[in-house]
């Protein structure tokens, strides 16, 4: 098993550096760790440095000696995946499962058919929890680079986000429908890639036409039709096999 990672505003240079705090915290009292096991500190920006524990004092202070730092490039394509609002805590399960499979950036994305809606405190509540979720999946699945989590877009904003993508998609639920499928796309080595996930109740048809006058066409996945929860996560894992990022 690889050493577990724990998350610090920056990472230290070389030397003893005290891990404390919330993170100290779990490290001590839960991980247990003790003198001479290894982990690892990574500020979610994709700088990292493997370490040794040096001693635990306490219940949340834990002395550890960084032996070499390192800074992991972004990768390419950077895949974004523009998310409607699900029901429920299928939110925090969308944003679990495409922090674990490599996502780069989610979009929540307040769609004309949501149920859910995002506003005033609740909305900044949901998004910190968004936001809380992708940090706790990206330690769990031991990346050093965490997905970014953006504000809150409407229609309007995800097509200007769209118009600048070299690769743009929105998920459709027709497996007819003749665009085809994003398993057969030309899709870019390098570059940016979007794929927008619509809500339980489908696109509208003035989303769509808005998304593709900014020049996203729709794919189908396959023959099921995916939950909203589930669709980002299976194309995510499309793209990286696809692309060259899970060689």
């Amino acid at each position: 098993m690889t050493a577990p990672v724990f998350v610090v505003d920056a990472v230290p240079g070389a030397g003893n550096f005290l891990l404390d705090g919330p993170e100290g915290r779990h490290a001590v009292s839960v991980k247990r760790l003790r003198e001479g096991e290894e982990l690892v500190l990574v500020d979610g920006r994709g700088r990292w440095a493997a370490c040794e524990v040096v001693a635990a004092e306490g219940k949340d202070q834990l002395t550890v000696r960084v032996a070499e730092v390192h800074e992991d490039p972004a990768e390419e394509p950077r895949i974004t995946v523009v998310q409607a609002l699900p029901k429920g805590d299928r939110g925090e399960l969308a944003v679990e499962t495409m922090t674990e499979t490599g996502v780069d950036a989610i979009v929540p994305w307040a769609a004309s058919r949501c149920i859910t809606q995002w506003k005033g405190d609740r909305g900044l509540k949901a998004l910190a929890k968004w936001r809380s979720t992708a940090r706790e999946a990206g330690k769990q699945s031991r990346r050093t680079r965490f997905p970014e989590i953006a504000d809150l877009m409407t229609t309007k904003q995800v097509a200007a986000l769209l118009a600048e993508a070299d690769f743009a998609a929105v998920l459709h639920e027709d497996r007819d429908h003749p665009s085809g499928a994003l398993a057969t796309a030309d899709l870019p080595a390098k570059g940016s890639v979007v794929l927008v996930v619509g809500p339980e109740g489908g696109v509208s048809p003035e989303e769509l036409a808005a998304f593709g006058a900014a020049g996203a066409k729709p794919y189908r996945l396959g023959r099921s039709v995916l939950r909203t929860s589930t669709a980002g996560t299976a194309a995510t894992a499309l793209v990286l096999g696809r692309t060259g990022r899970w060689s």
